[in-house]
């Protein structure tokens, strides 16, 4: 396999994990329907593989894009800071956790989220479902009789969704159920995705998109202050013959002539659309996202969610990780956590 279509299905793979909604968790060896629906094949040239993920206890980070060096405080474009207080869970209030239930031999069981887990996928990092420290939530008045029809023998970890009310990082259950896992086709299928660009007359071309990767990264590595990554889209579903879509979004400049000028290095289908943020500002506040990992909010997880966000995967939206998120700018971030308050 050419080495750049591995970064690429690594970062598709790694980045649809954690950007996975809160329904049961998805099937097991079908890692590419992880995401929920969301199926963009999002590719990145060969430089930015160094900084595709980074393992912290266990746990993968996808950033979108390189780091950037220390130097002068960063900015972000603030508008809405109140965009997500509907997630907003304080002590006192009736929660719905969706994770996992883990048990180990000679402690009480305790809810995690659904961790990502490392892209490597080697059995040493993958057999043991511990939870680190800093993503587990106690629990009271759980009966594991009713999750399990065996005593768990060893480490097990065990699916659930959860009732309960929250106070001091502990959930004391009232309900708990073990969700269904899905197999027919129909309900494992993935819809269609929506290209940001009305179709040409005719409609999208089915022929095949023939590009070179190497051409296209000439051209997007100089502009990244300008425009985010291509991804490649499929607005008919990811089936035979499907037309495919390269879709680019520009922040700063003329949409026409930054179009112009790609299509003398790609002559296939094309939607060049505006965005708020090029690749390099995306890079700027996902790297905020990532420093917040090991700083025991809960924050397990950050990478592309959308063109104008970066997405944040913690345990719960409290305070103390809203008063974290807020100077990064509320509204440029797509939140998702594993214990919801029930209103």
């Amino acid at each position: 396999m050419n080495p750049v279509d591995e970064v690429d299905d690594l970062l598709t793979r790694a980045g649809a994990r954690w950007r996975a909604d809160q329904d049961p968790p998805p099937e097991p060896d079908l890692e590419f329907l992880m995401s929920g629906g969301r199926k963009h094949r999002r590719w990145v040239p060969a430089l930015a593989a160094a900084s595709v993920a980074a393992v912290a206890a266990g746990v993968i980070a996808v950033l979108p894009g390189p780091q950037p060096t220390t130097g002068a405080p960063q900015t972000f474009a603030h508008g809405n800071q109140a965009p997500y207080d509907d997630l907003l869970v304080r002590d006192g209030d009736r929660v719905e956790a969706t994770g996992q239930v883990v048990v180990e031999p000679g402690k009480d069981p305790v809810f995690c989220p659904r961790l990502p887990r490392p892209v490597s996928e080697q059995p040493w990092l993958t057999e043991a479902p511990v939870c680190p420290a800093q993503y587990v939530v106690k629990l009271k008045n759980l009966d594991l009789d009713k999750l399990t029809p065996a005593k768990p023998t060893g480490t097990k970890a065990i699916a659930v969704t959860l009732t309960g009310t929250w106070s001091d990082r502990t959930i004391d259950v009232r309900t708990q159920t073990v969700p269904k896992v899905r197999s027919t086709t129909a309900e494992l299928s993935l819809p269609p995705d929506q290209v940001p660009c009305p179709a040409p007359a005719g409609g999208w071309s089915t022929k095949p998109n023939v590009y070179d990767k190497f051409a296209i990264d000439k051209f997007i590595t100089p502009r990244e202050d300008q425009a985010n990554d291509p991804q490649v889209l499929y607005p008919k579903g990811r089936t035979p013959g499907a037309p495919e879509v390269y879709t680019i979004g520009v922040a700063h400049g003329d949409l026409a002539a930054f179009r112009t000028a790609f299509q003398k290095v790609y002559g296939g289908n094309l939607c060049v659309h505006r965005v708020k943020f090029s690749k390099n500002e995306l890079t700027r506040i996902g790297t905020a996202v990532f420093a917040l990992i090991p700083k025991g909010l809960g924050v397990y997880g950050g990478g592309p969610a959308a063109e104008d966000k970066v997405g944040v995967s913690a345990v719960v939206y409290d305070d103390a990780l809203k008063n974290a998120l807020t100077p990064i700018g509320l509204d440029n971030l797509d939140i998702l956590v594993a214990i919801r308050p029930l209103r």
